[in-house]
């Protein structure tokens, strides 16, 4: 019995020892910096992992959109202030110009006198053509006293033959003075003929002498320039003295009260722009002010280069001077929505024009919706026509947590 207690006594410290050895290798090992650090890293990296997860999983908070009342759908536009009607106006022929009337800034009645070219050459005509017209209208004078010479010598011969013929045929006169008479008759008739073409012919020449004189006139006129409307001189280009060709522009004229406004507008806004539409705009040189006016002209034919139409507007309340090619910023009111859900395009991934894919949060869940559209605000946001299922609310901004199905709590307008 004490040979056994002995044996188990000796097995016992044997197996301590081992334990003992065991517990020191372990140390020794963990006092070695690459097991340390090892063992440091995994633990941070475990930590990480949990707190990922727990994030993960609490729920986001989501910037929703809501139903906003009373919305003016505008679209802005670049343009200039024009004139509907100017007019580069000039002399028809050629000559030194010999009278100035008008100058930048004047303003014209319709008819007014603005300039005139030499007229002694022209007037000369005039006069030249006046005293072959006068002649002309003598011509046919006595051309139609001629007729009526030779109607009257006529008439004499036909009653001499007439009884001459008589007589002829009583044998009281000879055959031979019966035959002169009938000669005399035939000769009178064809001098009657003569005399009705003197007639055809002096008034053939009058027509051409009233034909000359109303040419060298109206030539004469042309070295008169008038007014053709009222309007406002924006430019003069020639001086006194100046020899002058037909066509040169001597004036630039606006036609007075019409000035316009031309807004270019991007085509992907401009569909729903119709005439009539109000228009706010903002003079480059008057941004305190404000100005209205309505849409009179949508351009048929858009800028092929810049892909931009042109709209025309007629302003209620211009200034009292405009000035041309002022640059102008104009709004421009499409429409006016009761109600509208609108949602930043910043917000919505694959916007084409007319449908897109937003976040929506329904049930406390994440999802995403393909919807439609309809208008598009100054402010770059999008009406939402079509899409969402009921009670779904639409997220505003996206944040990198956002996948779908994960619990999501509303936070409208950015308030909670």
């Amino acid at each position: 019995m004490s040979t056994s207690s002995a044996s188990s006594s000796a097995a016992g410290t044997a197996a301590n020892g081992e334990a003992t050895s065991a517990k020191a290798r372990a140390m020794t090992a963990l006092r070695r910096p690459f097991v340390r650090y090892a063992l440091i890293g995994a633990g941070a990296l475990a930590t990480i992992l949990a707190i990922i997860a727990v994030v993960n999983q609490r729920p986001v908070r989501v910037e929703a959109a809501s139903v906003e009342h009373d919305v003016a759908v505008r679209v802005f536009g670049l343009g200039t202030v024009e004139a509907r009607v100017m007019s580069k106006i000039g002399f028809e022929v050629g000559a030194t110009l010999a009278e100035l009337n008008a100058d930048h800034g004047d303003r014209a009645v319709k008819g007014q006198v603005l300039a005139r070219l030499s007229l002694g050459e022209q007037e000369a005509k005039v006069a030249r053509a006046k005293a072959a017209l006068e002649v002309a209208e003598a011509g046919i004078k006595r051309a139609d006293a001629n007729l009526e010479k030779a109607r009257a010598v006529l008439a004499q011969k036909q009653e001499a033959n007439r009884r001459k013929q008589t007589l002829a045929g009583r044998d009281v006169v000879s055959q031979q003075v019966a035959e002169e008479t009938a000669r005399d008759e035939a000769v009178a008739r064809a001098d009657v003929i003569v005399a009705e073409a003197e007639i055809a012919s002096a008034a053939a020449q009058l027509t051409d002498a009233r034909a000359q004189l109303q040419f060298e006139e109206t030539l004469l006129g042309h070295r008169t320039l008038v007014a053709p409307y009222d309007a406002i001189v924006i430019e003069r280009f020639k001086e006194l003295g100046t020899v002058v060709k037909a066509g040169d522009p001597i004036f630039t004229l606006v036609a007075a009260g019409s000035y316009w406004g031309l807004a270019y507008v991007d085509e992907a806004r401009a569909g729903y722009i119709a005439e009539g539409q109000r228009v706010d705009a903002r003079l480059r040189s008057r941004p305190q002010d404000a100005f209205t006016g309505k849409v009179v002209r949508i351009g048929l034919e858009s800028d092929r280069v810049t892909e931009e139409r042109r709209v025309f507007i007629k302003g209620d309340n211009p200034p009292p001077r405009v000035f041309l090619g002022e640059q102008v910023e104009f709004l421009i009111t499409v429409a006016n929505l009761d109600k509208a859900l609108l949602v930043p395009e910043a917000a919505v991934h694959g916007y084409n024009g007319r449908e897109g894919t937003v976040w929506t949060v329904e049930d406390g869940r994440l999802h995403r919706r393909l919807v439609r559209f309809r208008h598009r605000t100054e402010d770059s946001r999008l009406e939402i026509v079509g899409g969402l299922p009921e009670g779904a609310h639409v997220a505003t901004r996206v944040e990198t947590g956002f996948r779908e199905d994960r619990a999501a709590w509303i936070s409208e307008g950015g308030k909670p």
